[in-house]
């Protein structure tokens, strides 16, 4: 019985770090997002680090990516930015690439 709970307890902390590491990674992406569109923006380095904040804020606000493609898309239309819903859900899966990557080389 003694190693049918040490693989348990195994899986149960590996379940743990995944999820960790996942949230990690979303939040990275949101930030580097959050960069990318105060780029096209043209805001100040310290605006930029503000929306930056703002976007992994909007994370928050439902579950998956919903929140942070109406977040983008709505300020970066507000800023004249031609963008469409196609170019943000690009950005976002680019980002999410180059955050995991960010990540595992800080490790």
């Amino acid at each position: 019985m003694t190693t049918f709970d040490d693989r348990e307890r195994a899986h149960e902390a590996k379940f743990a770090r995944d999820e960790e590491m996942a949230f990690r990674v979303v939040a990275r992406r949101n930030k580097l997002l959050g960069q990318w569109a105060a780029g096209l923006m043209k805001l100040t380095p310290e605006e930029a680090d503000a929306y930056s904040k703002a976007v992994v804020h909007a994370e928050f606000e439902e579950a998956g990516d919903e929140d942070v493609v109406r977040k983008l898309l709505g300020d970066l239309t507000a800023a004249g930015v031609e963008v469409d819903d196609a170019m943000v859900r690009k950005a976002i899966d680019d980002y999410a690439v180059e955050a995991r990557r960010q990540l595992m080389e800080s490790q």
